[in-house]
């Protein structure tokens, strides 16, 4: 009986499958999702409330921007007078000279221009030429306005917009800041106006003090060091010298060939401090008081002629003065050092530790103990002055592979070439600094911040008035752009 009852307990757990075709419910068996215990007594949290902005401004805001509207039009209004009585004074002014004879008087229009109050106008005399038949408005150049462009202080003020933004985004932000709604091409007109004549001072400045008749600033106690450090940096270039243009507004345009890899061009940067002007904020940190940048694109000569009237307009040269020249072992820089009679070369110990890694990593492997160790012996050894030591240590090592074997051969041949720069013990002691992390930090400021965005392009005169502008801005000399004089043309 105990066998039979077995047997019925068994026969009652097995499961017949069924036929094909029994049962029209083909869906596969879903997994049902446990719910999660929830403790007795829990309270669910309330649902987060949708955020409410105020139904106005602050009262005060209210309150600024009814007065700037309320008293903008008769600002307008001053200006547009101001304006009218230098036009009725036209026909009292000397006439303007062409061809070694003066003009005769052809005309009057109306020239109307965009200022930071709104546009204004004057009727302008129009003289010509009666030999060349050149034109000439005396009173347009006098005001130094553009006919149909912002000018003045509005020119300026996108200038400052365009220099540190992108042009679709400076022009928000003059709507935003200045109330003058503008577009993106109005911003580029005026940084690429302002930024020539700013990029003309300062070609001018260098060629001047390039010559040995110039005449320094004076300074009756010029500085007994200055450091300088060069270095550059990458900039994408226009490939394409003109923009193509549609003959219609229903043209289809056909896609552009692909950009070759390769369309780069060195900015190069200096950068002027002195050593008395370092601030320790920590053991191992220390700020800078001022710096002096200069900039110009991909020509040697001409970023150590821009040093070299730095110095001479800043007073910081003089028949005693040691200029302290850091760089990262490019020949060009050391070449062009010897302009400097009183002079310093120092080998950037970063970039010297950067061939020693090189080396670490292939010898002892990426991210090994071993290869931290060895290259922190070998950084205490280059800071305590010990380069020739650290050579002939290197010259005794048995590389296990053949691109071990030619990392440390340009390793050993980099330390040769640069011994006499790597006397780091006695640079430290008189104060000079070891590293060019001011030029590397300089670039990101000039360069990167504004002109290496993602996918933008610079044509060289474009890249070259706002490299001017920037540094205009960064030396803290904006207040010059009132002295110069915009000019007159777009590109």
């Amino acid at each position: 009986m105990r066998v039979l009852a077995t047997v019925r307990q068994l026969l009652s757990r097995v499961r017949v499958a069924p036929e094909a075709g029994a049962c029209s419910d083909t869906r596969q068996p879903t997994t049902v999702r446990k719910r999660a215990r929830v403790p007795k007594g829990h309270v669910a949290p309330p649902a987060p409330p949708r955020p409410v902005l105020a139904a106005l401004a602050s009262k005060f805001v209210r309150l600024e921007r009814e007065v700037l509207e309320r008293f903008r039009p008769q600002m307008q209004q001053a200006i547009q007078d101001e304006l009218d009585a230098l036009a009725a004074a036209q026909g009292q002014a000397h006439r303007p000279v062409c061809c070694d004879r003066p003009m005769r008087h052809h005309d009057s229009s109306r020239k109307s221009w965009l200022s930071w109050a709104g546009r204004v106008g004057v009727r302008a005399w129009r003289y010509r030429c009666n030999l060349c038949g050149g034109e000439r408005y005396p009173l347009l150049e006098a005001l130094e306005v553009e006919p149909g462009q912002p000018s003045g202080l509005l020119a300026r003020m996108l200038g400052l917009l365009g220099c540190v933004a992108s042009y679709s985004l400076a022009a928000e932000m003059s709507a935003q800041l200045l109330g003058v709604k503008v577009n993106a091409m109005t911003v580029w007109r005026a940084v690429q106006r302002l930024g020539e004549a700013v990029a003309r001072h300062t070609e001018a400045l260098s060629r001047y003090h390039a010559d040995s008749r110039s005449q320094a600033s004076e300074s009756a106690h010029p500085p007994d060091v200055v450091v300088a450090t060069v270095d550059g940096c990458a900039l994408g270039m226009q490939v394409r010298r003109k923009r193509r243009q549609r003959q219609s507004a229903e043209e289809i345009l056909p896609p552009l060939p692909p950009v070759e890899d390769g369309q780069f061009r060195e900015v190069k940067t200096g950068v002027l401090l002195l050593p008395s002007e370092r601030v320790l904020l920590s053991p191992d940190r220390r700020a800078l008081v001022r710096r002096v940048l200069v900039s110009c694109l991909g020509d040697a000569d001409a970023i150590f002629n821009l040093l070299w009237a730095a110095l001479r307009e800043l007073g910081w040269i003089g028949p005693q003065t040691t200029v302290v020249l850091i760089g990262d072992g490019a020949e060009w820089i050391w070449k062009r050092a010897t302009m400097f009679t009183n002079r310093c070369e120092i080998l950037d110990f970063w970039h010297a530790m950067e061939y020693a890694w090189d080396y670490a990593r292939l010898q002892f492997g990426e991210g090994s103990r071993r290869a931290d160790q060895w290259t922190a012996r070998l950084a205490r050894d280059l800071k305590a002055g010990k380069i020739l030591t650290v050579i002939e240590r290197l010259k005794t090592l048995a590389p296990t592979s053949k691109e071990s074997r030619e990392a440390l051969d340009a390793l050993v041949k980099y330390y040769t070439d640069n011994a006499s720069r790597m006397r780091y013990d006695e640079y430290l002691r008189l104060g000079y600094g070891i590293g060019s992390g001011s030029v590397e930090s300089a670039h990101k400021q000039v360069v990167h911040a504004r002109l290496r965005q993602a996918g933008m392009r610079w044509s060289p005169e474009g890249a070259r008035r706002l490299l001017a502008l920037r540094l205009l801005l960064l030396n803290g000399n904006w207040a010059m752009a009132d002295q110069l004089r915009m000019v007159r043309f777009a590109a």
